[in-house]
């Protein structure tokens, strides 16, 4: 089968995450910090920061999803696309999108970072419940529709997105990554948004 992108995807994340745990100031060098975008255009900040974590568990959570869900669009874009470029496209630019909205927002922000690949990784699930909304998933070991889990985590991102959620975490990106996860499928092939909605009328087994 070979070295997927997936999973090529989740060692250099894991390699450059954990080298990093420690080490502040790679951190700070990989960090998006918007006030540094703005100030000294360094634009690379968008897609570094997808590839480090604060811990274990930030980095395991993420990766963990990527590799459950990143294998199946994988190959769902390379049999609808006919490419492998477009899945590796759609997570570049799954990272940088979805923290157009932080940067927007935090601009002026000195004090102001954030880290992960949570974006890219809200993203790749998005798209994989546009395939297969009926799947059946496990969120905290408890089992449910894959389209039922989507609608209560828009609604609790947008709710605390607005709000401000404690902890430092950037709710902006993981919204913004789900509507992009869901927008770049069906903006290359919009007959996906057919075969949704057919999903969805054949209803739930």
């Amino acid at each position: 089968m070979g070295l997927t992108i997936s999973i090529a995807i989740i060692i250099i994340t894991c390699l450059v995450s954990i080298t990093s745990f420690n080490n502040e100031r790679r951190i700070d060098d990989l960090s998006m910090w918007p006030y540094l975008v703005r100030e000294k255009n360094q634009y690379y900040r968008f897609i570094t920061s997808g590839f480090v974590h604060a811990d274990f568990m930030h980095l395991g959570f993420n990766m963990f999803t990527l590799y459950f869900f990143g294998g199946f669009i994988e190959e769902m874009f390379l049999v609808i696309f006919k490419g492998k470029g477009y899945y590796l496209l759609f997570y570049v630019l799954a990272l940088v999108l979805s923290d157009i909205p932080t940067y927007i927002k935090h601009r002026n922000n000195y004090g102001y970072r954030t880290i992960g690949a949570s974006g890219a990784v809200s993203a790749v699930v998005f798209a994989a419940i546009l395939f297969q909304p009926w799947a059946q998933i496990y969120v905290f070991f408890i089992p449910m529709p894959a389209i039922l889990y989507g609608i209560i985590y828009l609604g609790y991102t947008i709710y605390m997105s607005r709000r401000g959620g404690p902890g430092g975490i950037n709710h902006d990106a993981h919204l913004w990554g789900a509507v992009f996860g869901i927008l770049f499928p069906l903006i290359f092939e919009p007959r996906i948004g057919l075969f949704f909605l057919q999903q969805l009328m054949h209803g739930y087994k």
